[in-house]
């Protein structure tokens, strides 16, 4: 009799659950631990519903999101994917969200930020190039006061003190307008292929920007960075290239 009143319990929550919103159902984890621990089963119906409702059904059936396999973790994904009101003019984001496209207009270096600064904590997420990478090609971090266009075709993330990036055409890394040393540090390092993923780690906590590619951890980039909110970044200069960003949360250690 109880295994009958918990299911029908859980039944109701679900149908109750699935109509609130995000903010709501955040405000729901604390009232007590049985809907704790309903709402910590991140691919049950309650997050499906979400996902549908949110996500573009081409996002959703797409290999670009299976490094987050619940419901849970593709819908956080997609509140910290591009800011299309945070780029340059000649870049628009895709209605799936999480991929971002440059214009062909010459002679111009385009960037774009993530919706969501990190100022506290470690977060990693995945960068993945799915168009020509072009003369320049950078991905890293920036703060809110790095700009977003400029003339010419330059690396426009690390070009000023308010941006770090990571140049995938020569392998440089960028701070302040100047080139930081080759990275990764190794004899003959292989040129990014595009299509490959690209995750970048930021350490809040240390201070520190490191890169992973086909799950090699390639050494830290960067140190020092300020106690700044810091944001997913990214600039490119060839026409009709296109870069995806999925968030991932907390890197996963060993």
């Amino acid at each position: 009799m109880d295994d009958i009143v918990l299911r029908l319990s859980d039944h109701v929550l679900e149908i109750i659950f699935s109509y609130l919103d995000l903010n709501t159902i955040r405000n729901c984890l604390l009232v007590c631990k049985a809907w704790y621990r309903f709402l910590n089963d991140e691919n049950n119906e309650i997050w499906r519903m979400h996902c549908i409702r949110k996500l573009a059904q081409e996002a959703l059936s797409s290999e670009l999101l299976s490094s987050v396999p619940t419901y849970k973790d593709k819908l956080r994904a997609l509140y910290h994917a591009w800011n299309p009101n945070d780029c340059s003019r000649n870049v628009f984001i895709k209605p799936s969200g999480f991929t971002l496209h440059r214009n062909p207009v010459a002679q111009s270096t385009d960037g774009c930020r993530g919706k969501i600064g990190f100022r506290h904590g470690r977060h990693a997420w995945e960068v993945i190039w799915e168009g020509p990478l072009g003369t320049v090609a950078v991905i890293g971090i920036a703060t809110k006061e790095a700009s977003l266009i400029c003339h010419g075709y330059v690396a426009l993330l690390g070009s000023d003190e308010h941006s770090w990036g990571w140049n995938l055409v020569d392998n440089h890394l960028l701070h302040n307008g100047d080139a930081q040393g080759n990275y990764p540090l190794l004899n003959n390092a292989p040129k990014y292929q595009v299509g490959e993923r690209i995750r970048v780690i930021l350490d809040c906590d240390d201070n520190t920007l490191s890169f992973e590619k086909n799950y090699e951890f390639l050494g830290v980039a960067f140190r020092g960075l300020p106690d700044k909110k810091l944001f997913p970044a990214v600039s490119a200069v060839y026409g009709n290239t296109e870069v995806s960003m999925v968030y991932l949360g907390p890197p996963l250690d060993g």
